[in-house]
């Protein structure tokens, strides 16, 4: 739980970051290529290339090409559509994925995940919810492939890493999710990207620099071992939590108008969906002893 609100209020500013200093000045398919190379030389050195199971491997290069390649590239071309507070609006959506791709993963349905992750949306769209531009729809259906992409990374890490333990600590072989997003994003830049749209200041060079190596290297390494220590509900509901941390990044760093009262309700509703997820088995359990 500790990894994942960490990464929460790294990813919060990082929101901030790109929807004030990137989008519309820098080329989306470049900046997630810089993210990713920058984040990569972290840890492709440390990387395992031999004795790890092949399924191992596979999966998480395609657990980084979805997480991270396609996540980012839709999640970057949405801000060109939508505000900051709309695209947080618009993520509230993926703990719902999250609980129903790790339903169908491990072929069963779990209500207690889907009522927690179904009051953490409720929570996060009281926060958010002020109102669309017109251009919602594209952004809206952009974000909801970037969340379902997103969604299906961090399950299937945590799915794998169960169905393969090795030995081996996890950064050993996390270089192939790095491996995996390059290998979406690099094409993506040479045929789509502009290079008329490239950093032209220290500042955006800097804050591809933080984006690259902190919030992407070690934000998406920290992220994905959280994930593997809870359950999908509690997974699911941190997810959101990126919501009301986005907000006080732009209370506080940015001086941002926020409604605090709507903060204070949809916080508590989020905060309610993480014990209603925690103590739902217990209060439905057949075995009364449970």
């Amino acid at each position: 739980m500790t990894n994942l609100l960490l990464v929460t209020l790294l990813w919060a500013v990082s929101f901030s970051l790109i929807g004030e200093y990137l989008a519309g000045q820098v080329d989306s398919y470049f900046a997630v290529t810089t993210r990713i190379v920058l984040a990569g030389l972290i840890f492709l050195p440390l990387t395992r290339w031999r004795g790890l199971p092949a399924p191992l491997r596979a999966g998480i290069t395609v657990v980084g090409m979805l997480q991270f390649g396609l996540t980012y590239l839709c999640l970057y071309r949405s801000f060109e559509y939508l505000s900051v507070p709309e695209v947080l609006l618009f993520t509230i959506f993926t703990p719902l994925y999250v609980t129903l791709i790790d339903d169908v993963l491990n072929r069963r349905f779990s209500l207690a995940p889907l009522i927690g992750t179904a009051l953490a949306v409720l929570g996060a769209a009281i926060i958010r919810y002020d109102g669309l531009s017109d251009d919602f729809l594209s952004g809206f259906l952009l974000l909801q492939l970037a969340n379902l992409a997103f969604a299906a990374g961090q399950v299937g890490y945590a799915n794998l890493m169960r169905r393969y333990p090795t030995d081996l600590p996890a950064w050993r072989s996390f270089g192939y999710f790095f491996a995996g997003a390059l290998l979406v994003a690099l094409p993506s830049f040479l045929l789509l990207g502009n290079p008329d749209k490239l950093p032209v200041t220290l500042l955006q060079w800097g804050v591809l620099g933080w984006l690259g190596i902190v919030a992407s290297g070690l934000g998406f390494y920290f992220w994905n071992r959280g994930a593997c220590k809870v359950d999908a509900g509690t997974l699911g509901i941190m997810n959101n939590a990126l919501v009301p941390a986005g907000l006080i990044v732009n209370l506080l760093i940015w001086n941002r108008d926020a409604d605090l009262g709507r903060l204070a309700v949809g916080g508590t509703v989020i905060g309610l969906s993480l014990w209603v997820n925690a103590r739902w088995n217990r209060w439905f359990a057949k075995d009364p002893a449970v």
